[in-house]
């Protein structure tokens, strides 16, 4: 596996890898626009040819994006999920574009409409986006912590898209922080392991492409989306080192999403706190 991290492209994608480099991260994930708007621009040539040339002299990657956080394929607004869609693509075709392997992004609300209410909706939108973009991307669930109306925090949910899109473009995110606030126990080795055959039952292993490493603000069920450092919420250093040391993640990268210890997002101390566990459990 591959410790990594969320980081910035302030002043340019490719500085992005400069910040990887500065925190230790192996792999990084980035928003190549703001992520609560729609605006975008495609970097250009140059920058497009400094990210490449800098992941690959330094060994940084695999690499993925975020979407953004407006992407919302269920609303009842249907402007709003063409707008989505066409997020999607864009990005998609910019990870081609970069050399990133793909997009990450969230199921979303069902603004009321519930799972069922909302799901060939969802499922076209998603087998659209995927007509419309290179063949070697791929476009990744991400699970979702249950806030309010949000789909996907359930592995059953992603099981059924992936068994009714039936692509192996499409990939899953374990974000561990939404699963322990959706109800998932990983702080123990055993727990670790029955959260792991669920998700194979329901989803299927071959389709886990990456993973959100966070510790967790609320408890285990609490249902929000808030995430902490590695070590100082309620999940703790052991359950990292024990999801760490399950087979199901050893050639899968994790991206840290946490606050960081002097609050400006992952930091080397806590990509430092991962590959030390990382070298415990080998």
């Amino acid at each position: 596996m591959r410790i990594g991290a969320h980081v910035s492209t302030s002043g340019g994608v490719d500085k992005a890898i400069d910040r990887a480099i500065e925190i230790g991260a192996e792999c990084i994930q980035i928003f190549p626009s703001a992520p609560q708007g729609w605006g975008f621009k495609s970097p250009d040539e140059l920058a497009i040819a400094e990210f490449k040339r800098k992941a690959f002299e330094n060994d940084v990657g695999p690499n993925v994006f975020h979407g953004i956080y407006l992407v919302s394929l269920g609303s009842d607004d249907l402007a709003l999920v063409e707008r989505g869609k066409a997020s999607l693509i864009k990005y998609l075709n910019t990870a081609d574009d970069l050399g990133v392997d793909g997009v990450i992004f969230h199921l979303n609300s069902h603004k009321g409409r519930g799972f069922d209410g909302v799901f060939d909706q969802v499922l076209g939108s998603i087998q659209e986006v995927l007509a419309d973009t290179p063949d070697n991307t791929k476009l990744i669930i991400e699970n979702s912590a249950g806030m309010g109306n949000h789909i996907g925090s359930k592995f059953s949910e992603i099981g059924m898209f992936i068994r009714e899109l039936n692509n192996p473009r499409v990939k899953v995110c374990l974000d561990t922080q939404h699963s322990f606030a959706a109800g998932y126990d990983l702080r123990t080795k055993d727990s670790v392991e029955a959260v792991m055959d669920e998700f194979d039952r329901d989803i299927g292993l071959d389709h886990l492409m990456a993973v959100h490493c966070n510790d967790s603000k609320p408890d285990l069920g609490g249902a929000l989306d808030r995430h902490e450092n590695i070590g100082e919420g309620f999940l703790g250093t052991n359950a990292f080192e024990s999801i760490l040391a399950h087979p199901a993640f050893m050639d899968i990268p994790f991206y840290l999403e946490v606050p960081g210890f002097e609050g400006k997002g992952p930091d080397a101390e806590n990509v430092q706190i991962l590959k030390e566990l990382r070298r415990g459990v080998n």
